[in-house]
C-alpha cells in the first residue's frame, strides 16, 4: 500500500512540475466588456507571462451565467479550464432559481476571491429625476412606466434594482439581455431608463456624460466617486450591495494546482500600475486565499438567500 501510495505522489508531483504544459481557458460568464470579462482579461494577461503558455478569455454568455457554470461543473479538474466566478453564479442562483442544473456549493473549487465592485444607480439623461428621490417619487407617480436593464436573472443587475423596488416600494419593468455590455447600451440609447451597475462598466460613461448616476449601492461612499451619495444616505437607510469576481475551477482541483494559480492570482494585482487600472474603474482589489474565498462564498449564499426572501422575489 505505502508503494502505491508514493507512486500516485510522485505522478502527483510529476503533473505539478509539468503544469501548466498547455493552455488555459478562463470562462468569462457574460460578454465582453463587463466586469467578469475585465476581470478575466487581467489575470489572462498575466498567467501568459507567468507560466509560459497562453491563457484564453472564453466569453460563454447566457442564462445569468448558469451555461458557463454548468461547463465549469462538466469540467476536468486538471487546472486548464477556469471561471470567473461571481456573486450570482456562486451564491444567488441557488435561491433564485428553481431547478438550478449545478449546485453552487459543490461544483467550483475557489481559488482566489480577485474584486469586488460597488455599483451605482444610473439612469438615461432623458429620465426627469436629479436625486434619488425624485426618482423613486416619480417611479411612485407612474407605476410600470420606468423600466430597469438586467444582465439576466441572479445577477446583481437583476437582485440589486430588485431590492431597490422592494425597498423604495416601486414598481419597475426588468428587461433582460445576455450580459452587462449590452444592457449598459441599451441605458445609454434610452431602450431603458434605469440600471444598477458594476463601476467598470458604468464609471466610463458616467463621466462621459452618456448617462447620469444618482447614488452608489455600497453602505460608504466609493473611493472612485467619493462625492456620489449612497443609495442609503440618499433615501433607502440599510440598502448595502456589491457584487464580486473571483477565480475559481471544477470541483476536484488538486490543491497544489490550486495554490499555485493562487499565488499568481495575487502578482497578477500586487503591481501599483495593475491595481491604479482597477482602481479607476471602482474595483476594489482583495486576492484572499481559496480558504476565504470559500468562507465569503457561503457567507454570501446566506445574506442574499434572506434578500431574496426578504423582497419577495420569486424563484424562476
Amino acid at each position: 500500500m505505502r508503494s502505491i501510495a508514493f507512486a500516485l505522489l510522485l505522478v502527483a508531483g510529476a503533473a505539478l512540475a509539468q503544469y501548466p504544459s498547455k493552455p488555459i481557458r478562463i470562462v468569462a460568464p457574460f460578454p465582453p466588456g463587463g466586469s467578469a470579462d475585465f476581470t478575466a482579461r487581467v489575470i489572462a494577461e498575466h498567467f501568459s507571462k507567468a507560466f509560459g503558455q497562453p491563457a484564453v478569455v472564453e466569453n460563454l454568455p447566457g442564462a445569468g451565467g448558469v451555461i458557463a457554470a454548468e461547463r465549469n461543473a462538466k469540467a476536468a479538474p486538471d487546472g486548464y479550464t477556469l471561471i470567473v466566478g461571481s456573486t450570482g453564479i456562486m451564491s444567488v442562483n441557488a435561491s433564485l432559481l428553481k431547478n438550478l442544473s449545478y449546485d453552487p456549493a459543490k461544483d467550483f473549487t475557489p481559488v482566489s476571491l480577485v474584486i469586488r465592485v460597488p455599483s451605482y444607480l444610473v439612469i438615461n439623461p432623458k429620465v426627469p429625476a436629479n436625486s434619488l428621490k425624485e426618482l423613486i417619487d416619480y417611479a411612485r407617480a407612474n407605476p410600470g412606466r420606468l423600466t430597469y436593464a438586467s444582465a439576466g436573472n441572479g445577477t446583481s443587475q437583476h437582485t440589486n434594482p430588485e431590492l431597490f423596488k422592494s425597498m423604495a416600494k416601486v414598481f419597475i419593468l426588468p428587461i433582460t439581455y445576455r450580459g452587462s455590455a449590452p444592457a449598459m447600451a441599451a441605458l445609454m440609447s434610452g431602450e431603458v431608463d434605469m440600471m444598477i451597475e458594476l463601476g467598470p462598466t458604468s464609471i466610463p460613461q458616467i463621466k462621459a456624460g452618456r448617462i447620469k448616476a444618482l447614488a452608489a449601492s455600497t453602505a460608504q461612499r466609493t473611493r472612485a466617486m467619493p462625492d456620489l451619495p449612497t443609495i442609503a444616505e440618499a433615501g433607502l437607510p440599510g440598502f448595502d450591495a456589491f457584487t464580486w469576481f473571483g477565480i475559481a475551477g471544477p470541483p476536484g482541483m488538486p490543491r497544489d494546482i490550486v495554490m499555485r494559480l493562487h499565488a499568481e492570482i495575487v502578482k497578477a494585482v500586487a503591481p501599483p500600475e495593475t491595481r491604479a487600472r482597477l482602481e479607476a474603474v471602482g474595483a476594489e482589489v482583495v486576492a484572499n486565499t481559496p480558504e476565504e474565498f470559500a468562507e465569503f462564498q457561503q457567507k454570501e449564499a446566506a445574506k442574499w438567500a434572506k434578500v431574496v426572501k426578504d423582497a419577495g422575489i420569486r424563484p424562476e
